[in-house]
């Protein structure tokens, strides 16, 4: 369910878009402007995995934009980037807190369609008192987290995203602690957009465990679509959660972690997961185990470049 993904301070953001028969006139998602599209509610909340170094992320979200296709370089309050969410007061989030737990940030009707990005617009952090975070090897001291251009034009988030019609729409935005926040060595911390990944799911999960892993292949590659299916008693032919990683280059290797979000395994349902990029062979998992609230590892999946 991935950004650079489906590597960050992981967090994860759902949201839902559940069709709404009203039909509107109207651009949206890379549509037509004049002609009439349907409409989705895209409804959000976000979730967490685990950090080895912090004990606290927190960020203070004013509001949640959207960017349909080919909007790309518009700035945050273009009226052409539907508005998600507006808080009156910032929504203060300690990212750290929610480990396989949803909370619900809001929801929009959109026209449905294609969209490039999600953005998030941060508070401003004068005393670094807004967006901070607290090393576990030191609990005392709030460190602030610098977050470049997310005061202005929004922490963006790559996708894509459809919003399909008629159908319920689910997306985590994934934040990995551990790739998404980087120290700068003088001690200080960024938090990197890179680091955050879109996973789309066909339903809010109010129980769920993760498959993840790392993607990585000694040729460049520039990104890669995880896709995860259900095997046994269902045999998906669309996957159950799918979404986009983006590869940079470390230790010696471009790569890029994943992480993707699906319902608890039963006797009767396994999953595969499948890894695709351009010049590059397919992979394929053998059946997986999921279990409510934890991980299952794949490790590092090392593609294999195509003659």
């Amino acid at each position: 369910m991935f950004q650079k993904a489906l590597p960050l301070l992981k967090v994860s953001m759902v949201l839902a878009a559940t069709v709404a028969l009203l039909q509107i006139t109207g651009c949206g998602g890379g549509g037509s402007g004049n002609s009439a599209v349907s409409t989705g509610t895209l409804k959000l909340a976000i979730t967490d995995k685990m950090s080895d170094d912090f004990q606290n992320v927190v960020i203070s979200i004013r509001e949640i934009r959207i960017v349909p296709v080919g909007r790309e370089n518009a700035p945050d309050n273009d009226p052409g980037l539907p508005l998600v969410v507006r808080f009156a007061t910032p929504k203060v989030i300690d990212i750290m807190q929610l480990q396989f737990v949803q909370q619900v940030l809001g929801d929009a009707v959109l026209p449905s369609g294609t969209y490039s990005q999600i953005r998030l617009i941060l508070e401003p952090n004068p005393a670094g008192q807004t967006n901070y975070l607290v090393l576990k090897s030191n609990l005392t001291t709030k460190i602030p987290l610098t977050t470049p251009s997310a005061q202005q034009s929004g922490l963006k988030i790559l996708g894509p995203l459809e919003i399909k019609p008629g159908v319920i729409n689910a997306v985590m935005i994934d934040f990995d602690p551990n790739t998404a926040i980087v120290s700068r060595g003088n001690g200080e911390y960024n938090l990197k957009p890179t680091g955050v990944r879109l996973v789309s799911m066909p339903e809010l999960l109010t129980q769920y465990g993760s498959i993840s892993g790392t993607v990585a292949a000694f040729d460049r590659w520039s990104s890669a679509t995880i896709s995860v299916k259900r095997r046994g008693a269902i045999n998906d032919v669309d996957p159950i959660a799918t979404g986009s990683v983006f590869s940079n280059y470390t230790s010696g290797a471009w790569q890029a972690p994943f992480t993707a979000f699906v319902p608890p395994s039963s006797p009767a349902i396994l999953y595969k997961t499948f890894i695709s990029s351009k010049g590059f062979g397919l992979y394929s998992s053998s059946t997986l185990n999921v279990m409510q609230g934890l991980t299952t590892d794949l490790g590092t999946v090392h593609m294999i470049k195509t003659p």
